[in-house]
This record gives C-alpha cells, structure tokens and sequence, in this order.
C-alpha cells in the first residue's frame, strides 16, 4: 500500500471518475438544445436529468453490494459499458422518450463509478492520506464538468447534437480500456478482505452498515452538501443564467466551471482539516451548509437582477458542497469494517443524489405551475422568468432543511455511541472553543 503503483491506481480511477463527471453533466449545457429538439415544458426537460439521478440513487445500495462480493474493477468495467451505450443513444434519439432510455442507462454507469473508486482508494492506500485523496480524487473528477462545460459545450454550440454526444461516447469509451489495462482491485499479495459467499450474507453486511449511527450521519451529510451544487449545474443553473439572468450562452457555460474551481481549492484545505479534526467534521459540514443557505437567501431576495458578483459568490460557495459532500464518506469508512465498505459507501452517496432528483423534479413543477397561472390570467408564457425561479429555487431550503435536522439528530446518536463504546466524549464546539481560550489565558 502507498506504493508507485498505488499512485498509478489512483490516477487511473480519478480519470475514470472524470468521465463519469462529464457523462453526468453532458446535459447540463445541453439544456436549451434539449428544449428545442424535444420541446415539452420544463418538468419534461426535468424528466431527462430527474430519471437519471432516480436510477443513480437507487443503483447505489446494489452496486455498493455488489462491490463487497466481487470487487470494485467489474462494476467499474459494466459501468463504463452501460455509459458508452447510454450517450450512443442519446446522440441519436429521435423522441424524448428515447432520450430518457439513453439517460438512465448513462445514470446506471456512472453509479458504479464514484463508490468503486473510493474503494481502490481504501485498497490501495493506508493512514492519514486517505481522506485527503478522496478530495482529491474528488477534484480531479469534477474536472470532467469543465470538459462539458468547455470544449463539449462549444463542439455542441458548432456542429449540433449527436456530434457533441458521440465525443463523450468516445471518452467514455477510453475509460472502459482505462479500466480494462490498468484497473486492479488491490495489490500483489495483499490478503482479500472476506466476502460474503452468499447473497444474504451480503444483505446481512448492507442491515448492519446501514444500521450504523456513522453511516446515517455520512449519508445525512452528503444529502445537504452536495444537492444544491449537483441542481444547478446539472440542469437548472444554465436555463437560469440564460434567460431568468439574460447571460448569453458561451459565457453561462464559462461560468459553470467556477464550482469546479472553487472546489479544487476547498477539496485540499477540507481534507487536512478532516485528517486533523476528525471529531469535528459534521461541524464542518454544517459551516458549509451555512454559507450557501446565506448565498442563496441573498440571491433570492436581492429586490432586483442580482449582479454579477453575487452570482459568482454563490457558484464559488457551491463550489465547497462537492468536497463537503465527501467527508460523508469519510464517515463510512470510520464507522465501518474494511469488507463491508461496499455498502456503507452506497448508503451514503444515495443522501445527495435523494435530494437532487427530488429539488431538480420540484422546481421543474413550480416552474410550470407559475406559467401556468400566468397564462390563466391573460398574461404572456414565461416559463424561465426570474422571478418563477426566485420562487422555484427557494424549495431548496424546505429540502436542506430537514437534511440539517436529520443530521443533528442523527450526530447526537454517534456521539452518543462513542462514549458508550469508546469513551470519547466530544462536547459541543463552543464549549471546546471556550476550554481552549481559558486554557491560553492561564498559558497552559
């Protein structure tokens, strides 16, 4: 373990992940197009994101399964193959119908990736470096949003559809020999962790992963972290900036890689303080939650066309919901025995992926409904105004809201079994806090 071939391991997996990412939000800059290729009203166009997050949510606790009985580098190879198909049908859909198929195909792959390499990860390396890869690897993949965000988004802009969804099939093709070439599941002569010889004795490892306080409070984490980011840039951040805000389209897709830069530079700084403070990670997670619950608030009730800044403070501020969203997993792998992993890591990636669809499906109804009143009262249609989506977006808090109070609730019982267990008493952070000073003021 930490070995060269380690590092190989891990940057091999990351750019797998990284395809993943760019399958993922292929759409995201690919929404105006959808609309005037399939047409239908937004909760239509929100059924193409919606149905692909469905099945990626519910692929995770079977793929997470299916991870601790035959290991991470077949899911990673059938995800890989479900993903070229996936955008193969996509790129020449005639109907949204078609298109949907092709999307839940592409939300079936791209759940085997992200848990699979979290596990090489665990595999392949030992210590206090862990966490910190996991942001990383987190960054590198999210890398893969530029990619749509950029260049797929101008091959789109230039040559059409299936043209642009052909290039990601060829990406997604070269993760799968990536994956065939590279890929193990550990290291030469490292002892199999045991797995379960029978399909109930993988269940019996899934009801007790699940019924672990560690790893409710890691899914409860990653459910208010990472759902407001995955909302607006997989679907509704580019309709929003282009006709609620009248951006023109090559610089609302520019902008969608701002969260990505903005998570590079959180993901290090987030991993070390995890690493360093690891009894204060779901404070953590609830300082991030904070600062975009008040970017959003912000947002939201500025009386006129929020300015530019603001729109870039709140994708910056988004930005550090990815890599919050991944001590979630770091959750998992403190509460949870190396063999059952697998598991542990789906129940807590179903938390952010369960409030997505459900946000992303929400504010597609709201939207309609406004125009639907609007036009009842003689006025004109006027699906993306920005005042329906100042309405549509604040459904986010109703969700995230009774995240943070699951996951305080949910904290209270963790803390609880560890002193029960293993007598670690962790008070709150402001009575820590005040120790600390009074200690500093007597020079101790």
């Amino acid at each position: 373990m930490n070995t060269r071939r380690s590092w190989l391991i891990f940057a091999f997996g990351s750019f797998v992940y990284l395809s993943a990412v760019l399958q993922r939000t292929s759409l995201g800059i690919a929404g105006v197009s959808a609309t005037e290729r399939f047409g239908g009203s937004a909760a239509v166009l929100s059924s193409l994101a919606v149905v692909q997050l469905i099945v990626y949510a519910a692929a995770q606790i079977p793929v997470g399964v299916l991870i601790d009985k035959f290991g991470p580098r077949a899911l990673m190879l059938a995800g890989t193959v479900l993903m070229v198909v996936g955008q193969l049908t996509l790129a020449f859909a005639p109907s949204i119908t078609v298109a949907v198929l092709g999307r839940m195909l592409v939300g079936a792959g791209d759940a085997t990736i992200f848990i699979s390499v979290i596990r090489l990860i665990t595999s392949w390396f030992s210590g206090r470096i862990v966490p910190q890869l996991s942001q990383w690897f987190g960054n590198i993949g999210q890398l893969g949003q530029v990619l749509s965000a950029v260049p797929l988004a101008w091959v789109l802009h230039d040559f059409g559809w299936t043209p642009a969804f052909l290039a990601a099939t060829l990406v997604a093709f070269v993760a799968f020999v990536v994956v065939v070439v590279a890929i193990r599941d550990r290291p030469a002569g490292a002892a199999d962790n045991v797995r379960p010889p029978t399909w109930g004795g993988a269940l019996t490892q899934l009801r007790h992963s699940f019924s672990r306080p560690g790893t409710q409070l890691g899914f409860w984490s990653h459910f208010v972290t990472q759902s407001s980011g995955t909302v607006f840039t997989l679907l509704w951040g580019f309709p929003f900036m282009v006709y609620g805000l009248g951006y023109v389209t090559t610089m609302a897709a520019a902008m969608l890689t701002i969260p990505v830069a903005a998570g590079m530079i959180c993901g290090p700084i987030l991993g070390v303080l995890t690493a360093r403070h690891p009894l204060r990670r779901s404070n953590i997670v609830l300082a991030i939650v904070t600062a975009m619950g008040a970017a959003w608030a912000l947002l939201l009730l500025w009386p006129s066309a929020p300015p530019f800044w603001l729109v870039v403070v709140l994708l910056v501020v988004l930005g550090g919901g990815g890599p919050g969203s991944l001590i979630g997993f770091d959750f998992a792998r403190t509460f949870n025995p190396q063999r059952s992993l697998g598991s542990a890591n789906g129940v807590v990636n179903v938390g952010g992926f369960l409030a997505s669809f459900v946000m992303m499906f929400l504010i597609g109804v709201l939207l309609d409904l406004q125009d639907g009143w609007r036009v009842a009262q003689g006025g004109a249609s006027d699906l993306y105004s920005l005042d329906s989506f100042r309405i549509a977006f604040s459904v986010q808090f109703v969700v995230i809201g009774l995240g943070v109070l699951m996951l305080v609730g949910t904290r209270r019982r963790t803390r609880r079994l560890l002193s029960r267990d293993e007598g670690i008493e962790v008070a709150p952070l402001w009575v820590e806090l005040s120790r600390k000073l009074r200690r500093r003021a007597r020079g101790e």
